[in-house]
């Protein structure tokens, strides 16, 4: 009487060329994962970036974020899917894109800090002042008159309206009559704050406003161009970099947010990377990733070929465990803890 093993053996032989495995369950797996292209960091995430969830990269400028999405992407795109890269700041270079291996014809890139040509702005403490239309900026010919060679007018009618334009330059309450009396001063009021969402957020300080409207407008059109992506489904990841973008304005954004994105990554099986300087997301990001620079090197004596970094897992919410059975001492914990070196374009690829 054979055993049972042995009869297990060779019905998945027999049956081997159409269903492979037939008898031998498949692992559980609580999410599935896509590699990052980078082989350090796919050994410490256990494969790469989850499915389906919302991955939130956090660190300074310059420390590998951008280059860890980029190849995450070109991943995605060597596999004909298509990506979209939601550009809060018009900080992304097509020219790295194309270097790190990503199909350009298969990434949206949605840019939404582009200046409209055609006029002049001027700011004062990041706050609009006004807009000089080109036309101003272009010389006048030359007038035919007194001055230009020619009959004109006399030149006392040039003073005329001096005075006008003289007292209007002057502030209203200087030229009214005054009196003897201490007069009472009327403070104005202070526009209290508004927990409206993140396109009204303007807060009022010493009389100016902190928070530009330029720069409001431009984080709603980056969560409402991301809300309509996730909402249309059909791509593989969308990365939505703000990490040009201050502290103080990203940690501002309604928590609901980010909880909608990740219901909505969850239904359309899209892997959403959020590029920041702070960890906003909180509970719904289901990786953080806290990126730090390294030192430079560089090839010869002059030069500069890449940087080194150093990535640390903050948070993983969906850990596989190979384990099926819970012990009762706590296993052995990964450090969570990668570095590899990114390359230059002109020093060649990773």
């Amino acid at each position: 009487m054979p055993s049972a093993l042995a009869l297990r053996s060779q019905i998945e032989a027999a049956l081997a060329g159409r269903i492979p495995s037939a008898l031998t369950p498949a692992p559980r797996v609580l999410r599935p994962v896509l590699p990052t292209g980078i082989c350090a960091v796919d050994e410490v995430l256990q494969g790469g970036l989850p499915v389906g969830a919302l991955t939130e990269m956090v660190g300074a400028e310059c420390s590998g974020r951008t280059a860890l999405a980029l190849s995450f992407v070109a991943q995605i795109t060597r596999a004909e899917k298509v990506c979209a890269w939601v550009d809060a700041s018009d900080a992304l270079s097509p020219e790295s894109a194309a270097a790190a291996g990503i199909d350009l014809a298969r990434l949206l890139w949605v840019r939404c800090g582009v200046v409209r040509p055609g006029s002049v702005q001027r700011s004062v403490q990041g706050r609009d002042v006004f807009s000089v239309p080109r036309k101003y900026f272009v010389p006048k010919p030359v007038m035919k008159g007194l001055h230009g060679g020619g009959m004109g007018g006399h030149p006392r009618g040039e003073a005329k309206g001096m005075d006008d334009a003289v007292s209007g330059l002057l502030r209203p309450e200087m030229l009214v009559a005054r009196c003897a009396e201490p007069q009472r001063k009327v403070r104005a009021e202070r526009e209290g704050f508004d927990a409206t969402p993140c396109a009204q957020f303007v807060s009022q300080r010493n009389g100016s406003a902190s928070v530009s409207g330029r720069l409001w407008s431009r984080i709603d059109q980056t969560l409402r161009v991301a809300d309509l992506l996730l909402q249309a489904g059909g791509f593989g990841a969308i990365v939505l970099d703000m990490g040009s973008l201050a502290p103080e304005h990203v940690s501002r954004i309604p928590l609901a947010t980010w909880f909608r994105y990740r219901a909505a990554a969850e239904r359309t099986q899209a892997s959403v990377l959020l590029l920041t300087q702070y960890a906003c997301s909180k509970s719904s990001a289901g990786l953080v990733l806290q990126f730090q620079s390294g030192d430079a090197y560089t090839q010869g004596a002059t030069v500069l070929a890449g940087f080194e970094r150093r990535i640390e897992v903050s948070r993983q919410r969906f850990a596989q465990t190979p384990e099926k059975v819970v012990t009762m001492r706590k296993p052995p914990q990964r450090a969570g803890v990668a570095t590899w070196r990114g390359g230059t374009i002109w020093a060649g690829r990773r």
